[in-house]
């Protein structure tokens, strides 16, 4: 009997882990709005860190967060790190590539809670006097993450978040504007 119950408990392991690691290699989660705001208001919102803090919703989440800046004050080589309570953990950001009002690519990596390296992407789209702000969030699920989305699901987790610091942001450029 005990035998049965080791084997069948075995065979369910074997089953969880082929489950996990059939999982997506990758993931990406993508947000995107037009605001009534020019490229260039936008774009200065997300080239220099410093001005995250007005429209960031994890600067939100935690208020008490110790933010650190290196390099240019924008632009590309400009980083950032943060270490924050347990909703917003701990990582840093380095801007890798800055077109003027076309888009930012950021190294976003993740040190606690989990530890990954991912891709961030704005992108500025002029659409009459408005401005289409995309920001999309890319890179590749180890085993732990494979796991981990069995459970959460990372657009529904993250995407929110994206929604807000959007509309944020709209409001910060308009206000930097008066």
């Amino acid at each position: 009997m005990l035998l049965n119950i080791l084997l069948g408990v075995a065979v369910l392991i074997i089953l969880l882990l082929i489950v996990i690691a059939t999982r997506p290699a990758t993931f990406s989660v993508s947000r995107s709005a037009t605001m009534a705001a020019t490229p260039a208001a936008l774009f200065n919102q997300v080239n220099d860190f410093h001005k995250w803090e007005n429209w960031s919703p994890w600067a939100k989440i935690d208020p008490d967060c110790k933010n650190s800046f290196e390099g240019p004050t924008s632009g590309k080589g400009s980083k950032f790190s943060w270490d924050g309570n347990k909703n917003v953990g701990a990582g840093n950001m380095e801007i890798v590539e800055s077109a003027p009002n076309g888009h930012i690519r950021i190294r976003l990596e993740f040190t606690r809670p989990f530890a990954n390296v991912n891709d961030t992407l704005f992108t500025f789209k002029p659409i009459g006097n408005k401005t289409n702000v995309s920001w999309t969030m890319s890179g590749k699920n180890n085993f732990m993450s494979k796991a981990f989305s069995l459970i959460m699901n990372c657009d529904k987790m993250v995407g929110p978040q994206f929604e807000k610091g959007l509309a944020s942001m709209e409001t910060a450029a308009a206000a930097e504007s008066n």
